[in-house]
């Protein structure tokens, strides 16, 4: 496709991070979206629908379904928005710019509902061990009572 950019063209990572214009207003606006995301992400976690359904609109409807018709647009638009051709014919920019922070964000997301999982089984283990408890203390004082 004209206007790709071939990612054999890019010789390591680092260089290609730097090469990003970072002062681009679209890429400022993105990189607040990713910290807004982020924010929510860490502020909602005690909030498990509101969490499920930020979980789902990132990861199925924003990455699966729009990514590479994102790339395919900005990529054929790119002068509209941008002052550099970022967009690459396998995604590469798209993928470092959008996709990764909003994997992490997922992430951050799973690895909270874990934690709070292994919190609540352990809250329940403890419950359970003090109605055992309580039952055996029961026990044994109606056999004291029986025994006197």
């Amino acid at each position: 496709m004209e206007g790709f950019i071939e990612v054999n063209e890019i010789s390591d990572f680092i260089s290609y991070i730097r090469s990003i214009e970072w002062r681009d207003p679209w890429l400022i606006a993105l990189l607040s979206f990713h910290v807004i995301v982020t924010f929510t992400c860490f502020s909602t976690r005690n909030c498990g629908n509101f969490q499920v359904m930020l979980f789902i609109t990132l990861s199925n409807i924003l990455l699966v379904y729009f990514s590479e018709s994102i790339n395919e647009v900005a990529a054929k638009n790119w002068a509209l928005f941008s002052r550099q051709q970022y967009f690459d014919s396998k995604g590469l920019f798209i993928s470092v710019v959008f996709s990764i922070p909003i994997l992490l964000n997922c992430m951050i997301m799973v690895g909270s509902w874990l934690y709070q999982s292994t919190q609540i089984m352990t809250n329940i283990k403890k419950a359970q061990l003090r109605q055992r408890l309580k039952e055996l203390n029961l026990r044994e004082q109606q056999q004291h009572i029986k025994a006197d």
